[in-house]
């Protein structure tokens, strides 16, 4: 833990900060409001005593009740790897400024933040799905996702019967997988 970086910290970002800062092994952890986002991440970038100038991830939260958006941050001022929670981002309407006016690379990690999650980053000039097909119509890693099927509510508990492995019909013994002699 780096104590004198919390101290830096709190005094940086003072107001904005809703939480105390926490540390635990080389990680500290800062919490703030979404509106809050494009000012603290320009004070950790561009300070000359912080100087935050690696994205390293940025993640979609489901609380539940809320959504979190979660960045990563790494600053060869600190050994000290930063963890920003955006926190509180309403279910109905889930939006966070954009942060690729800093990292041109948040531009990808907010696209798959909004393919998963349904987060709109607001800013990001090319925000569309990543992975899944653009009609498709919900968000995969929301709480209140389920398959179609829905094997996590089935007597199973989410368990499904392994599947068995036939033969096709019209095989013959040539086109059988041949295991080694004596076996």
């Amino acid at each position: 833990m780096d104590r004198a970086f919390k101290a830096l910290l709190e005094r940086k970002l003072g107001p904005m900060l809703d939480g105390p800062v926490r540390q635990r092994h080389d990680e500290t952890e800062v919490r703030i409001r979404p509106g809050d986002v494009p000012q603290v991440m320009r004070t950790l970038h561009d300070d000359p005593e912080l100087r935050f100038e690696f994205l390293a991830d940025l993640a979609g939260v489901d609380t539940g009740t809320t959504f979190q958006v979660v960045y990563h941050l790494w600053s060869e001022v600190t050994r000290d790897w930063l963890r920003v929670i955006a926190h509180g981002i309403p279910r109905d309407e889930p939006r966070v400024p954009s942060l690729t006016f800093l990292w041109k690379g948040a531009e990808w990690l907010e696209r798959e933040a909004y393919d998963m999650f349904g987060l709109i980053f607001e800013g990001n000039r090319d925000l569309r799905r990543i992975y899944l097909p653009d009609d498709f119509g919900s968000f995969p890693l929301r709480k209140d996702f389920h398959l179609a099927d829905d094997a996590a509510k089935s007597p199973g508990g989410g368990v499904r019967p392994m599947e068995r492995a036939d033969a096709p019909k019209d095989a013959d013994a040539t086109t059988l997988r041949r295991t080694s002699p004596g076996t």
